[in-house]
């Protein structure tokens, strides 16, 4: 029998608004997927801690502080240190169009801003985690 997708819902950095990632962690929890919340203010190592911990498939990270281009591909480099590279890793949030090519290229499989459906983000995850027993 297969376990749910397990997904940890994070927000790194000193954001101090978390409604988007209260939403997508809805949005998963309802999609059949086990959710994480860890919730506000997070440092990366925190969030590759606690994903190797949890033993997620999916790492979400919500961030509207401007540092994505800091923080999200510190957590793809501190997971794949700790020989976890195979944890999917995606981003959320205000992140502007031009700054979406080099954080794929730093690791991060997808970028899902502003007014994109939740659906498209559920989908995303269930076509790129394969569910373990």
């Amino acid at each position: 029998m297969e376990r749910p997708i397990r997904v940890l819902v994070a927000k790194p950095g000193l954001d101090g608004h978390d409604r988007g990632a209260k939403v997508i962690a809805r949005a998963l929890r309802d999609a059949g997927m086990e959710v994480i919340y860890t919730g506000l203010r997070q440092t990366p190592e925190q969030i590759a801690n606690a994903a190797i911990q949890e033993d997620v498939d999916c790492v979400a990270m919500s961030i509207l502080s401007g540092a994505h281009n800091t923080l999200l591909p510190k957590v793809v480099h501190l997971l794949k240190e700790e020989g976890a590279d195979d944890i999917l890793v995606i981003g959320g949030g205000v992140i502007p169009d031009e700054d979406i090519p080099g954080l794929k290229e730093e690791g991060i499989q997808a970028v899902f801003t502003p007014g994109t459906p939740t659906q498209v983000t559920v989908d995303f995850i269930k076509s790129h985690v394969t569910p373990r027993a």
